[in-house]
């Protein structure tokens, strides 16, 4: 029998990602990503990030192009197709099926005037309860910035939709979304099961705006002719996986399951957990969304916690204090250090407002330093200290919400390259950390082998996501570490 592969593309804001999986043995045979130099994010004025939705297409084309020269694999030999993409855009697209407008994405803050008000005004028991969120500054505040400060435009827009539905209409010349893709642009009630009329009715928005929803799992569409003529694919290869690039990072890691958590730690940082009930946090601080495998029946909830002062901390530090050396050096450096950093703290809190702090904008600082004993090692050391125990104070907060966390899954990459920073997770927080080699683009294409019946399930799927490394909590650091984060905990305590 001929080797299946499958397909997937991860449509972030600085590249689109494709990969080609062989959908027997579960390997990637080839990835590519484009452009080569990071996508350009208009900002026409401050706080607002914009982006062609026809560049993604070109993108994916000429990654795609790439990869299958590359491995020499035919269109007629993919056996489906999955897309991962930034989360909380927005698409607007007219009768023909073409964007009116660029696409508002994810860190654009222009829409959270607009998201704070039918907060206040429709009541924070009515959003949370019903969106287990505050409308914030997600996909439907900012359709209704459209409505407002662009009414000819509006009136033209027939579907709205998300970065990962406008590359499936590219493929398929079909409109549709997804539960999971709705939840997170706060289109979706919970509690009714059903798309969020009483928030479309404050906004004045038509729910013909809504596409079709199509299950996460399943054949969504097809490639078109055209598209197929197009990419070099085959016309009717069925597109049965999509997801938000979270949910999809926790996919990618095998994290389906009650208390289950997928990490990142980059530039920002995400803790990412499977709740196995219907549940959200009173004070907005993580936000709750429906996970890749949720259903009304069976509740599975993804809770994202996000710190925008994560790696760009390290990063700053490598800059500013140890830019004689590389990263290696930087953390064998600062595990010279005691744990708890001899007392010197730094909140990690300089890349603006941080969800988790109520969007207090508290700033980097740095406490506790003696200009007699200190040295960079504890300086190096406070900040991935302070990363770490930042993860930790929101990790809590989703242990108040009946999240029982054992078990870490993460990327071998970034911030968990450090022996340093992955120790001290392991040993504040009790969990085991596991490292997988996997990125979003190769979760994509197995969850398009989960959506279109290859795969059993998603053990089966990532039965041969390869294990890296496991570290356990050093029981005999435990009381150091736990009284280094109380020590940070106490001195954020006093600053907020």
């Amino acid at each position: 029998m001929a080797t299946r592969y499958l397909l997937g593309f991860d449509v972030g804001s600085s590249s689109v990602k494709a990969s080609l999986v062989n959908a027997d043995n579960g390997k990637c045979v080839a990835s590519a990503f484009m452009p080569e130099k990071e996508a350009p994010i208009m900002a026409v004025k401050a706080g607002w990030a914009e982006q062609e939705p026809e560049s993604w297409w070109q993108y994916a084309k000429q990654a795609l192009q790439k990869i299958m020269a590359e491995s020499g694999v035919k269109g007629d030999d993919i056996a489906a197709i999955g897309i991962s993409y930034q989360m909380h855009g927005l698409v607007c697209v007219g009768k023909d099926l073409k964007p009116l407008r660029p696409a508002i994405i994810w860190c654009d803050s222009r829409a959270v005037p607009y998201g704070e008000k039918a907060f206040n005004e429709l009541g924070a028991e009515q959003c949370l309860s019903h969106l287990l969120n505050s409308p914030g500054n997600f996909t439907a505040a900012k359709l209704a910035w459209v409505k407002e400060n662009e009414p000819e435009l509006y009136n033209n827009i027939y579907k709205i939709m998300l970065p990962g539905d406008y590359l499936a209409l590219r493929l398929s010349g079909v409109a549709n979304t997804t539960v999971s893709g709705l939840s997170e642009g706060m289109f979706w009630d919970f509690k009714e099961n059903q798309v969020a009329q009483f928030l479309l009715d404050y906004y004045g928005i038509p729910a013909s705006f809504i596409p079709d929803i199509v299950p996460t799992f399943s054949e969504q569409s097809v490639v078109s002719k055209e598209a197929a003529e197009e990419l070099g694919l085959k016309a009717g290869t069925p597109i049965t996986y999509r997801g938000g690039d979270q949910p999809n990072n926790a996919l990618s890691l095998n994290v389906f399951e009650p208390g289950e958590i997928a990490a990142t730690a980059g530039t920002s940082g995400v803790v990412y957990g499977v709740l196995g009930e219907v549940g959200y946090d009173k004070l907005s601080r993580v936000n709750t969304f429906a996970h890749v495998n949720h259903q009304a029946a069976d509740p599975r909830l993804g809770v994202l916690l996000c710190i925008n002062g994560t790696g760009i901390l390290n990063a700053w530090m490598h800059r500013n204090v140890t830019f004689d050396m590389g990263y290696a050096e930087m953390n064998d450096l600062a595990a010279q250090a005691p744990i708890g950093s001899d007392g010197v703290v730094i909140m990690p809190f300089g890349n603006g407002a941080e969800r988790v702090l109520q969007n207090k904008e508290l700033g980097c600082s740095i406490h506790g330093v003696n200009f007699n004993k200190h040295t960079r090692a504890n300086l190096v050391r406070a900040a991935q200290e302070g990363i770490v125990f930042s993860f930790c104070y929101g990790m809590e907060i989703m242990g108040q919400m009946g999240m029982d966390i054992k078990k870490i899954h993460a990327g071998r990459a970034n911030m968990f390259l450090s022996p340093l920073f992955r120790n001290t997770l392991a040993g504040v927080s009790g969990a085991t950390i596991e490292l997988y080699e996997t990125d979003g683009s190769v979760g994509a294409a197995k969850g398009a082998g989960m959506g279109c019946g290859l795969y059993k399930d998603h053990n089966e799927a990532f039965a041969t996501l390869e294990k890296l490394q496991v570290i356990e909590p050093c029981e005999k650091d435990r009381e150091a570490y736990r009284t280094a984060y109380n020590n940070w905990k106490e001195i954020l305590n006093k600053n907020l």
